[in-house]
């Protein structure tokens, strides 16, 4: 058996500002060369846990600390930051704020500046370092024009360049298109087996993870541990349900057809899943058993793009053609691969930017002399990055920042509007913290209570889930969901196929600057030729369709769609 490289023997931690521990009694080893995957919800202790292992605590967060704590056979009390960063690399969720260089080489060499490497050294390994991420080509890029997922591969590169022994993965995937978030994946195992480290993943997305091999899952609530286990066990156990964590969809279809899960059956990677001939004909069964959904009637317009081109002031153009409508009361999808014009066109509706071609229609008048503001009294909309949202100190002035601009709202009602804002979107708890406290994720549901506070007849959100665990991902949908049975124009920029799945009914497609598909959201994710142009990830449900003999891809998933909605009383 390999030597431990983190032990945990009952430990625990409490914040200074805090009354209560947020991690009680862990007893947790890890051993060399493990892969390891830490989940659970928002707030059980997971990123503090992580914290802990790269030195942040007590490093930067002061607190008390109870029991005991060793890397690589040191007591934690022998350690400091310095001295763990020559041990573990941590890669954080936003790679923004990890950046120090002004280029890719620049970056990926700042430990070894640190360290005073000879420059020819210092070279040579920059280049080797770059080469194992693939951005050997890189090297004299900014930072800022890099997508999501080469920036991760810089992050990676900037903490393996110091030859550490373990690596930290902080939510790998919460700010990557589907194809980036597998390829992300996969460089982490290859990664993985090719130098032998400690492999510590923390994410919300356990399907996406599970694409490839972790020995263990962790499974963390409420500041203790309770399950570590392999994921066929895990998979197995109502565990992850009962914790608020999303299972694999395919494991939820397997358990709505009264199919019996055991380890046996190998349920930790559909890949490799083992399903008897009863199992496939219990399925089979259960799919025949719900009715078809009938398609909904298309109705009127509410917006519509017409024959939209931009491009940027360095001439790259960004858009061509792009026609595009919602109805009245939609809530619909746009997806695609980051890079793909997803954005840029949510910001031409905005008035963001101007097209130099076409013209956007709201209710049939023409948006074209409208201001910024005029338009905003119309649309909502709420970038993906909330840093460059944020513009107050405090939660509830944040959030009410849009309504006192207004004018038109007094102070009790602008009081009690945040409020309820905040409780929908599960902030309430932290009305008077600053925002300089929080996770990513929890600024990011800053950003959307401070536009749903204003109540424009459509809003557009660019990745609004992303970074959520799955509770607070299901109270923002909610919300989202009961706004639009009231009327509200709901435009959904996501990377998350599984949001698209349960919530909207279309989706649209954008490739290259171009509009390449417009159909149902099972359509789409069951078409192998669209989801490899979008870079998009074919539903594992589709995989289990075929394991099972089904050859309606398409109408299977519609089927589960429709089940799960009315399981979970949607």
């Amino acid at each position: 058996m390999k030597r431990p490289v983190i032990e945990f023997r009952d430990f625990g931690f409490r914040y200074a500002a805090q009354a209560e521990a947020t991690l009680s009694h862990i007893d947790l080893t890890i051993r060399e060369g493990e892969k390891v995957l830490i989940c659970g919800p928002s707030g059980c202790g997971k990123s503090t846990l992580v914290h802990c292992i790269n030195g942040l605590i007590p490093g930067s967060y002061e607190g008390e600390i109870t029991g005991e704590l060793t890397i690589n056979g040191q007591p934690y009390q022998e350690l400091d930051v310095f001295r763990l960063s020559k041990t573990v690399g941590t890669v954080l969720q936003d790679s923004d704020g990890q950046f120090v260089g002004l280029s890719v080489g620049e970056d990926i060499a700042f430990a070894l500046e640190n360290d005073r490497m000879p420059l020819e050294r210092m070279y040579v390994r920059v280049r080797e370092t770059a080469a194992r991420v693939g951005m050997e080509s890189f090297l004299d890029h900014a930072p800022h024009e890099l997508s999501g997922g080469q920036k991760q591969r810089v992050s990676l590169a900037g903490v393996m360049v110091d030859d550490v022994k373990i690596l930290l993965f902080d939510e790998p995937l919460a700010n990557l298109d589907p194809a980036a978030g597998k390829s992300a994946i996969e460089l982490i195992d290859e990664i993985h087996r090719e130098t032998g480290d400690t492999v510590v993943i923390v994410e919300h997305r356990l399907e996406d993870v599970l694409h490839r091999d972790v020995d263990r899952i962790v499974l963390m609530a409420e500041g203790r541990i309770v399950a570590d286990m392999t994921p066929d066990e895990l998979l197995s156990s109502s565990l992850l349900k009962e914790n608020g964590i999303r299972e694999p969809l395919y494991v939820t279809a397997l358990k709505y057809a009264g199919v019996f899960i055991t380890p046996e059956m190998r349920p930790g990677r559909i890949e490799r899943l083992q399903l008897t001939e009863e199992d496939k004909a219990q399925v089979r069964a259960w799919y025949q058993s719900v009715p078809a959904a009938v398609p909904a009637a298309p109705g009127e317009a509410f917006l519509k793009a017409e024959k939209i081109n931009f491009s940027y002031s360095n001439g790259k153009q960004a858009l061509y053609d792009i026609d595009f409508s919602i109805q009245k009361g939609e809530m619909m999808s746009i997806v695609g691969k980051n890079g793909a014009g997803k954005s840029t066109f949510s910001k031409i509706i905005c008035g963001f930017e101007r097209p130099q071609s076409g013209r956007i229609t709201l209710a049939g008048r023409d948006l074209s002399g409208d201001s910024i503001k005029e338009r905003a009294d119309h649309i909502g909309y709420v970038m993906q990055n909330p840093n460059q949202m944020i513009s107050k100190t405090m939660i509830a002035e944040e959030v009410g920042l849009g309504l006192a601009l207004s004018g038109k709202h007094t102070p009790e009602e602008i009081s009690d509007c945040v409020n309820n804002t905040l409780k929908i979107c599960g902030l309430y708890p932290f009305r008077n913290w600053p925002i300089s406290a929080l996770s990513f994720g929890q600024k990011k549901r800053v950003t959307v209570a401070s536009i749903l506070a204003m109540n424009p007849e459509i809003v557009i959100l660019d990745e609004p889930t992303a970074g959520q665990d799955f509770r607070h991902y299901t109270d923002i949908m909610e919300f989202l969901s009961a706004l639009n049975e009231k009327g509200i124009t709901i435009i959904l920029i996501t990377h998350d196929m599984h949001l698209m799945l349960e919530y909207c009914r279309r989706a649209v497609v954008f490739s290259e600057g171009r509009r390449i598909a417009d159909d149902t959201c099972e359509a789409i994710l069951t078409n192998d030729a669209i989801v490899q142009r979008a870079s998009l990830k074919k539903t594992s449900l589709s995989q289990l369709a075929q394991l099972c003999g089904i050859p309606q891809e398409t109408e299977f998933v519609r089927r589960f769609i429709r089940w799960d909605r009315e399981v979970r009383g949607k």
